[in-house]
């Protein structure tokens, strides 16, 4: 058998990264930066309001209450650039450039709110609720990194630097198919020895978790004609393809009998705990193909540690996988020898430290538990026992 380090090794290094696309920024949510963004400007681009009020001169207001003229308003967008005369104010909005002449803003609660003239109460120095040009950030610095995950937040600073589009690692398509004849879809009456079909809901939805775009189709039967037909269409818009279920030792292994001929997809048994029977390869010498096993958990857990990482290789990311923290066991746990080990669990966090409790249903088709999980802890073929209150390392499964 192959070490898990060793079979995901040889599935990164087969991989390349999506090229990259020129999107909108809202058809970029979601995707990976593939070039740095700087600021052609300040930001902000000149001195404004930080509040609604008066903009006035500090020196007029060393005697107090201040009562001065009002000049006119200023509003955000305004074009003027009408002088604050001394002795006089002018009545600002938020965001409103900072007439010349004026150095201070008094906000419209330390006054009397007068539209000609106004009663000041409080006083301020020079710079009060001003915010600076460049404050935010300065012309030339870089914004967003390459690399980074385009969120709302991230978009919205691009828009704020006038970016209309951004060049960028696409969301990779990801078709998903589960095989077996017993398969039928959620909603399907079942008949005796039927079950309906979660491998290829959960998986699209991980899929999209990682930042793909899933393709789910239909569960596919034990032919391994139609198995290969149904896998060589997808070619035409997936990057890459997942399937489950037909890939241990049984008679019925389709995915294993579609490749009988070799070459394009390689079965390993990896030394892990659920997940041993696994198969990669590159379907017409391009598409990345990942046959998991049917047991949902067994599913679950090789999406994590194998998919998970080439998805985010193929979009340009650092190929990390889940976070992993360090935790206190709340018991002892047992392991096999010779296998690494994950163990669904319950992750808290107190006191500025982790706790992990595992669940107590740990078999391959109990999904309950794994519903229930966030966390997986991850035990080393060499660990066949870890005593109570002893720390191991946990992947944080995302709730």
């Amino acid at each position: 058998m192959r070490r898990v380090s060793e079979h995901l090794s040889e599935i990164l290094s087969r991989l390349t990264p999506l090229p990259p696309v020129r999107l909108p920024l809202l058809e970029a949510a979601g995707t990976v930066l593939a070039e740095p963004v700087t600021a052609p400007v300040d930001l902000p681009p000149f001195d404004n309001s930080a509040m609604d009020g008066y903009a006035v001169r500090a020196a007029d207001l060393e005697a107090l209450p201040a009562v001065l003229p009002v000049t006119g308003d200023v509003p955000a967008g305004d074009l003027g650039r009408a002088v604050i005369p001394p002795g006089r104010a002018a009545r600002i909005m938020t965001g409103a450039p900072l007439p010349p002449g004026a150095d201070t803003v008094i906000p419209v609660e330390w006054t009397d709110g007068g539209a000609e003239v106004v009663r000041i109460t409080r006083g301020a120095p020079e710079g009060n609720y001003i915010r600076r040009a460049g404050e935010d950030v300065r012309a030339g610095a870089v914004v967003l990194p390459a690399g980074t995950r385009l969120g709302a937040a991230q978009l919205g600073m691009a828009a704020a630097v006038g970016r209309p589009d951004l060049l960028v690692r696409p969301r990779p398509r990801v078709a998903v198919l589960s095989t077996g004849d017993e398969l039928r879809d959620p909603g399907d009456p079942l008949e005796h020895g039927q079950i309906w079909d979660s491998n290829s809901f959960m998986l699209a939805t991980a899929v999209r978790e990682a930042g793909g775009e899933p393709l789910r189709q239909s569960f596919l039967g034990d032919n391994p004609k139609k198995v290969r037909e149904a896998l060589q269409a997808e070619l035409a818009r997936a990057d890459a393809i997942i399937t489950t279920g037909g890939v241990s030792m049984g008679v019925y292994d389709v995915v294993k009998a579609a490749f009988s001929g070799g070459g394009e997809v390689d079965f390993h048994k990896v030394a892990m705990r659920p997940g041993k029977p696994q198969g990669f390869g590159l379907l017409d010498g391009r598409c990345p193909i990942f046959t998991l096993p049917g047991n949902p958990v067994s599913a679950y857990v090789s999406f994590q540690v194998f998919v998970l990482p080439a998805l985010q290789y193929l979009q340009g990311l650092e190929p990390t996988g889940l976070p992993r923290v360090k935790a206190r066991s709340a018991s002892t746990l047992s392991s096999p020898s010779g296998l690494q080990h994950y163990l669904r669990a319950d992750l808290t966090f107190a006191d500025d430290a982790y706790t992990v409790r595992p669940a107590s249903a740990q078999g391959s088709h109990q999904m309950a538990a794994l519903a229930e999980a966030n966390g997986l802890i991850t035990l080393p073929p060499d660990v066949t026992e870890v005593p109570e209150g002893a720390f191991v390392e946990v992947l944080k499964l995302q709730s």
